[in-house]
């Protein structure tokens, strides 16, 4: 997979806002612009599996580059992997 300077800050800031998203949809509000690129990462590795087990297609996965990002997944699985990390550690909402 190639990216160029371009397709990567474009990647971090799409994953980011995934991120972002799927934070607010869980209640957590702890960190900053770095842990939202990281959980729109998680997001989209944990909801494209997700996908992929239950057979579901993928929603909106636009190209960014050579790489496709799951926005729609990115943000499911964010939000599910922040309910499960708040379940786990029994921090209250912020």
């Amino acid at each position: 997979m190639n990216l160029n300077v371009e397709s990567l800050v474009i990647l971090l800031v799409v994953a980011g806002i995934c991120g972002a998203i799927g934070r607010s949809i869980a209640g957590y509000s702890h960190g900053g612009c770095l842990t939202s690129i990281a959980l729109g990462f998680i997001g989209a590795f944990i909801g494209s599996w997700i996908a992929r087990k239950l057979d579901f297609p993928e929603i909106y996965a636009p190209r960014v580059g050579d790489a496709k990002f799951p926005i729609v997944w990115a943000i499911i699985g964010s939000a599910l992997f922040v309910a499960v990390l708040g379940m786990l550690t029994g921090r209250r909402r912020g």
